[in-house]
């Protein structure tokens, strides 16, 4: 999507800091971190939300979890993490371009709204 920040970002069309990429999926740190860790790990391609997808995506979605696993390894949190996705405004999801919050690096409380 031509206008789409995620997207944008993923072309390299805005700077970010890289934590990981591939041919479908593009991380990087997020700007507002709210751990000592927190990336955003995104596909290439661009879908709203996680209510947007159907069966047929379930291979790109694979690997975009497998993608949140490597990220949490290469940065070191492999022994805790938390993994985020907000589906709508009401769920706090402010740029429609599904994405997964990748948090660690210290204790995490719950719940966690």
């Amino acid at each position: 999507m031509k206008d789409c920040l995620f997207c944008k970002i993923a072309r390299g069309e805005i700077p970010s800091r890289k934590a990981y990429e591939d041919d479908e999926v593009y991380a990087f740190h997020d700007i507002h971190p709210q751990a000592p860790t927190h990336v955003l790990v995104i596909p290439r391609r661009h879908v709203a939300s996680l209510d947007d997808t159907s069966e047929t995506d379930q291979a790109w979605l694979g690997r975009t979890m497998l993608a949140v696993r490597t990220v949490a390894r290469e940065l070191g949190i492999s022994s805790g993490y938390r993994v985020v996705t907000n589906c709508g405004t009401p769920a706090g999801q402010t740029v429609f371009h599904i994405h997964f919050h990748l948090l660690g690096g210290r204790p995490l409380g719950w719940p966690p709204g």
